[in-house]
């Protein structure tokens, strides 16, 4: 094996363990105790702070610039779609809504 080769090898193996452990060491750490209400309650942000940080460029942004005009397709779009996500708490049932809303604004010329 040359240099290069244990280069890369070393390469892979160092970017399969930063990929690893953070997601596996919290899994065995933190499984077989329970953990406190106020950790809780504050990790049950960290999915809807995610989302909202995937979709915010996309939804507030238009050709590059901030755009909360109602020429804004997709701000148009979030805006009932947030009513039905509030309603059915259904990840899945809310952005089917999202994207129909979209395709429908889209077949009538918006």
């Amino acid at each position: 094996m040359n240099d290069h080769e244990l280069y890369l090898a070393c390469c892979i193996a160092g970017s399969s363990l930063a990929t690893f452990l953070p997601r596996v060491l919290p899994m065995m750490c933190l499984s077989t105790e329970s953990l406190p209400p106020a950790v809780r309650d504050w990790l049950s942000f960290v999915p809807v702070s995610i989302m909202a940080a995937l979709i915010g460029t996309d939804v507030f942004f238009v050709d590059g610039a901030f755009s909360c005009s109602p020429d804004n397709l997709f701000l148009m779009a979030a805006i009932p779609s947030l009513l039905v996500a509030w309603w059915s708490r259904s990840f899945f049932g809310t952005i089917a809504f999202a994207m129909g809303a979209v395709a429908l604004c889209r077949w009538l010329g918006w």
